[in-house]
């Protein structure tokens, strides 16, 4: 194959890009045609073509069984002239009772064979060119047979309907007797003029078919598939235009199949992340509510400081025992009124850490939660005093303070409780200290347990807000560790698990 060279040698390309571009523009019309139609017309027009193509498939050998019995019925008017030449002695058929039988049977000369012997019953008026012959089997005997014989009849009925005007010869079977022949002469174009009748009834009778068929089966998928279909796309629309409304959550029809599951599961999204959406909205503006009275609380605390300050200077015992601990709890709220809003928008601050010893820390915390309490709950702490752990003060008074305020709400919310018990185990493993919080109170609930580090999901208590434990694990985590619940018989057990800092 030879291409094109330009004058500087180059080989002549675009020619061959413009005529694939024009080859192609078409076909991305079609394509974009049809992406634009909506999902009830792609329905309509998929469902019409393809029961035309069923029609096509059926036309063939519909068309060709036709020819068959039409050359059938033109060799029994035959057979008929036939034997009615053997009643008139030597065979010899008056001229006007021959041209009429002839006219009948739509045949130009017919012949027969019988026992061996072929006999010209209507010789030809003249002499007849004969452009094709075909040969009509009897019935097949096998299915393999069979389905050979059609596919010959298709082939002929197609030559039939492409030909020009032909003189055909056509020979069939007489009797039971195979042997026997009937055989016919006859021009080609009424046959062909039958054909193309019978072929445009069929056309006309297919597209009317195929327009009921798409008809009702459109109607029935619209009513089955589309319709739904379409009513989910409607709602996603209409509910992206406003998630927080309630009212746009895709409403359930019952079904029980795919597009049943499909709306429920949508339903169940969009509840979803409306739920999640108001709770965003409270949040942020919970925020903005403590941000407007954190300046005017942390003023209030620094007046309580400075009051405290003045009590530090009575020589009353009394007063100078308590002092340093009202002192260390207005510190600590003034710090956690100045970090208040780091849960909702930053995260925590990165933990300070160093080597303390825990014992003296756990009993502060009991200490500021008021334990252990007389005839109601008991505080054990089980571990070496000498015990040291790699941590954040601030960060794990924090967290034990949340776990301990849990524990004591715990034993409390059981009526009538007079045993409860509080205990606070810890051991070394390796580079690791573990800290385990016991309670024997009512537990904490399957329900509570499958949100239970999810802010606002986790509480057990009635009006609580599911807090204590997200910051404590958050605190806890900051370091490297864990907070988890551990499986016990009664009440809670939580578990942190706090490393030492990792060594350079």
């Amino acid at each position: 194959m030879q291409r094109a060279i330009t004058n500087d040698g180059a080989p002549k390309t675009d020619g061959l890009k413009a005529k694939s571009s024009v080859a192609s523009a078409p076909w991305h019309a079609v394509k974009q045609l049809w992406e634009s139609r909506s999902l009830p017309a792609k329905l309509i027009i998929l469902t019409a073509a393809f029961v035309l193509l069923a029609e096509a498939l059926i036309f063939l050998p519909s068309i060709a069984s036709y020819r068959v019995t039409w050359l059938q019925e033109r060799l029994t008017a035959a057979q008929l002239a036939a034997l009615t030449s053997d009643a008139f002695p030597g065979g010899q058929i008056p001229s006007a009772l021959r041209a009429d039988l002839l006219r009948t049977a739509q045949v130009r000369a017919i012949a027969s064979r019988s026992q061996g012997e072929r006999r010209l019953v209507f010789p030809p008026d003249g002499d007849l060119t004969i452009d094709y012959v075909y040969y009509l089997p009897p019935e097949p005997d096998t299915f393999w047979d069979g389905l050979t014989t059609r596919l010959e009849q298709a082939k002929d009925a197609v030559a039939t309907l492409m030909s020009a005007d032909r003189t055909i010869r056509v020979v069939g079977h007489s009797g039971p007797d195979r042997n026997d022949l009937i055989e016919i002469v006859i021009p080609e174009a009424p046959l062909k003029a039958a054909m193309i009748r019978y072929g445009m009834n069929i056309l006309w009778l297919s597209i009317i078919l195929s327009l009921l068929t798409a008809g009702v089966v459109y109607f029935a998928l619209s009513r089955l598939f589309v319709k739904p279909l379409t009513r989910i796309t409607s709602n996603m629309l209409r509910f992206a235009e406003d998630p927080e409304d309630q009212n746009r959550i895709m409403p359930e029809t019952g079904r029980s199949d795919e597009i049943g599951v499909a709306e429920r599961e949508l339903a169940s999204m969009q509840r979803q992340l409306a739920n999640l959406l108001t709770q965003k909205n409270r949040l942020a503006q919970l925020g903005m509510a403590v941000s407007k009275i954190n300046h005017d609380l942390r003023n209030m605390l620094a007046n309580a400081q400075l009051i405290s300050d003045r009590l530090a200077d009575l020589p009353d015992p009394t007063v100078q025992r308590f002092v340093p601990k009202l002192i260390a709890s207005l510190d600590r709220a003034i710090q956690f009124c100045n970090s208040s809003l780091q849960f909702g928008g930053v995260s925590e601050a990165a933990p300070r850490r160093e080597l303390m010893q825990l014992k003296p820390l756990v009993e502060e915390v009991a200490d500021s939660q008021g334990l252990p309490r007389e005839g109601a709950v008991a505080f054990v702490i089980e571990m070496d005093a000498l015990l040291r752990i790699d941590a954040d003060r601030e960060h794990l008074f924090r967290a034990l303070s949340n776990l301990i305020r849990n524990a004591a709400q715990a034993i409390e919310s059981v009526e009538g409780k007079t045993d409860g018990e509080i205990r606070v185990a810890a051991h070394r493993e390796g580079r690791k200290v573990v800290v385990d919080v016991m309670d024997n109170g009512a537990g904490v609930p399957q329900k509570a347990r499958e949100n239970l580090f999810k802010a606002f999901h986790g509480s057990t208590k009635k009006g609580g807000t599911g807090l204590g434990l997200v910051i404590a694990a958050e605190l806890v985590q900051a370091h490297g560790g864990s907070l988890t619940l551990v499986e016990s018989k009664a009440g809670a057990h939580f578990r942190i698990e706090l490393p030492d800092r990792p060594v350079n």
